[in-house]
C-alpha cells in the first residue's frame, strides 16, 4: 500500500533545496532557460508558488510512504487552482526516490492523489511534464492523462558567414 501524508516541516525544508536546485536543471536540460541564473529563478518561482512554505493555500505537499508506516518513497505537491472560473488541482512536483522506482509507488499514489481529489468537489487533475522525460510521458499516459498542449522550439544553428563559406 502506497499512502500520501502531508509533509513536515523538517521534510519541507530538505525537498525544497532539492526541488529549487531539480527545477532549474530540469528547465536548463529542457532548453527554456539557460544555465546562467537558472538557480536563482527557480528560487524566485518557488517564493512565488509558495510564498508561505507549508501553509500556502490551496497547497498541500505531501511525503509519499511504502505502506502504513513508511519509509518515505518520495513526494507529491499538490495545488488547487481556479483559472478562468474552472476548479483544477494540479500536480506541481512529483517524485519516487531512485531505490524505490519501478514499484508501482507513483501509480498508487496517483490513485490516492484522485481519491482525494475527487472528496474537493474537484473533477480533473492537470500537470506538466517535461519534453525530455518520456518515462513520467509514458506513466501518466498509462494513468489516463492526455496532453492538452504541447510547446514547441527549435534551437537554430548559427548561419555560416558568407566569407567562411566553403
Amino acid at each position: 500500500m502506497t499512502r500520501l501524508v502531508p509533509m513536515t516541516p523538517a521534510g519541507y525544508a530538505v525537498y525544497v533545496q532539492q526541488a529549487i536546485a531539480g527545477y532549474a536543471e530540469n528547465n536548463v536540460a529542457s532548453g527554456r532557460w539557460p544555465a546562467q541564473g537558472a538557480l536563482e529563478r527557480s528560487q524566485r518561482d518557488f517564493e512565488s508558488l509558495l510564498p508561505q512554505g507549508l501553509a500556502t493555500p490551496e497547497h498541500t505537499l505531501f511525503d509519499i510512504l511504502a505502506g502504513d508506516d513508511g519509509p518515505v518513497v518520495g513526494f507529491l505537491w499538490l495545488g488547487i487552482e481556479a483559472p478562468r472560473g474552472l476548479r483544477v488541482a494540479f500536480v506541481y512536483d512529483l517524485a519516487i526516490h531512485a531505490a524505490w522506482r519501478r514499484q508501482g509507488h507513483a501509480t498508487r499514489a496517483f490513485a490516492a492523489l484522485e481519491t482525494l481529489v475527487r472528496s474537493l468537489g474537484v473533477d480533473r487533475i492537470g500537470l506538466h511534464v517535461f519534453g525530455f522525460n518520456t518515462e513520467a510521458q509514458a506513466l501518466y499516459a498509462k494513468l489516463g492523462y492526455s496532453v492538452t498542449g504541447l510547446n514547441m522550439q527549435k534551437l537554430l544553428v548559427p548561419a555560416v558567414p558568407a566569407d567562411d563559406a566553403p
